[in-house]
């Protein structure tokens, strides 16, 4: 089978988990939203099925937020930074197809409130590092 290169998008306006490939989004509000990246669905294979775990949830740092079903297996989703889970995105576990089409749009996974932002966001990487990233993994990789 022929290997396609990743082609997808990284938006400038949030920063990235280079070790699980997810985002993060800081709201005004002081809470985030979080979610996979392109490209980490690219590695994983399109996503069947996403179960986050219930609100309230105090999660760590590389620590499970969910899982996602893919064709060939079912994969724990690991926390960029740690939380208390506010909420789920209700309509991405109803329609997981809305995480493939719209990673970082209507397909976010969870909405939160960090618990160590200041210390954890330097762990996190700006748009143009996350792309560099991606690069050194997928040389032929192309960004819209």
């Amino acid at each position: 089978m022929a290997h396609h290169p990743f082609h997808g998008s990284v938006p400038d306006d949030r920063l990235y988990c280079p070790r699980h490939d997810m985002w993060v989004q800081l709201l005004d509000n002081g809470e985030a939203l979080i979610g996979v990246t392109s490209f980490g669905i690219f590695l994983a294979g399109e996503i069947i099925a996403f179960t986050a775990k219930p609100k309230g949830a105090e999660v760590g740092i590389g620590k499970g937020l969910g899982t996602v079903e893919c064709r060939k297996t079912v994969l724990a989703v690991h926390a960029p930074i740690s939380f208390t889970l506010l909420d789920s995105n209700e309509a991405a576990e109803e329609r997981p197809a809305l995480v493939n089409q719209q990673p970082y749009a209507a397909g976010w996974m969870v909405r939160v409130r960090p618990t160590d932002w200041a210390t954890e966001k330097a762990g996190l990487f700006d748009a143009a590092a996350y792309r560099r990233h991606i690069l050194k993994i997928e040389p032929e990789a192309r960004f819209d």
